[in-house]
């Protein structure tokens, strides 16, 4: 595995949310579980053109009442199905009343047409890409207050006076798997959110910071502002017929502590393919602190 700069960014992670309607009793006792063992995001995806999945803003305000402390990831939200200005009006407002309890993760959308289906545009790879980078630079100003104006071939915002203001910058994540916009979040956004570990493999991971880092300094940016999120599926302890990351503690461990430290992720999104509560609690109360302890030993050598 080649390997990349670690970025020396602090640890942090998180738990995936199933939307499923049907499943509602049970996300939120392991969002309450999640907050008082000591995750720092409870992440969840965003696919509305499933009709068993709940609305992720709606979820997630729900969750925001039933929580204290953890914050909230958009594990992405889909740009075409949320046009750049309301959606910084939706996540001004959980903002505020979430008390900065979130982090907005956005993506251009991949299945083309179940977006179609809902009304969303189709668009080429090329105009997605240019459709994106506008969309974080709308969503940057309309996050911050004041008047956001836009003409381009693909926004038309004439006038928007934008608040409310949230008590806390709203970090913008992207979502992002080819060049372009890998390219666009290098430039502008502030973090990489990494699709599945079955999507990116480890070893595709080192050429994609390159393309990122390259990026961020092309736009006089420096690359260790930018965070570097990589959502992982898998299931913890003896498991047959899953997918991703499978094995003991010591394995997760291991394989967690070179993510950070050879690839240069710092934030983990862990997502069960199994018994999500049991899975959890393994994960928070014994993958996590040491994970975190063998980094900072690692660190400290240097």
């Amino acid at each position: 595995m080649n390997s990349v700069t670690d970025y020396g960014k602090s640890l942090t992670f998180g738990l995936a949310l199933d939307p499923g309607a049907d499943r509602l009793d049970q996300t939120t006792r392991l969002a309450k579980s999640a907050d008082e063992g000591g995750l720092d995001y409870l992440a969840v995806q965003d696919h509305a053109y499933q009709p068993g999945h709940l609305d992720t803003w709606t979820l997630i305000t729900r969750l925001t009442a039933e929580t204290r402390r953890i914050s909230f990831l958009t594990d992405v939200l889909d740009l075409q199905l949320r046009p750049p200005t309301m959606l910084a009006k939706a996540a001004a407002s959980l903002g505020v009343l979430a008390e900065g309890r979130l982090v907005l993760g956005v993506g251009g959308g991949t299945f083309t047409d179940a977006i179609a289906g809902m009304g969303g545009g189709r668009r080429s790879p090329g105009e997605m890409v240019a459709y994106t980078e506008e969309s974080l630079q709308v969503m940057r100003a309309a996050l911050a207050g004041g008047g956001v104006r836009l003409r381009s071939d693909h926004h038309a915002i004439e006038g928007y006076s934008a608040g409310p203001v949230p008590p806390a910058p709203i970090p913008l994540w992207l979502g992002a798997q080819k060049s372009r916009m890998l390219a666009v979040t290098g430039r502008s956004s502030d973090g990489w959110i990494s699709p599945l570990n079955i999507y990116v493999s480890p070893d595709e991971v080192p050429a994609k910071q390159k393309i990122i880092d390259d990026a961020a300094r092309e736009a006089g940016r420096d690359p260790a502002l930018i965070r570097r999120i990589y959502n992982v599926i898998g299931a913890i302890g003896r498991f047959r017929g899953g997918q991703g990351l499978i094995g003991d503690v010591r394995v997760w461990t291991e394989t967690l502590t070179e993510w950070a430290i050879e690839l240069g992720f710092d934030t983990f999104i862990f997502w069960p393919v199994t018994d999500h509560h049991a899975q959890f609690e393994v994960f928070a109360a014994e993958v996590v602190p040491a994970v975190r302890e063998q980094v900072g030993q690692i660190r400290g050598q240097r």
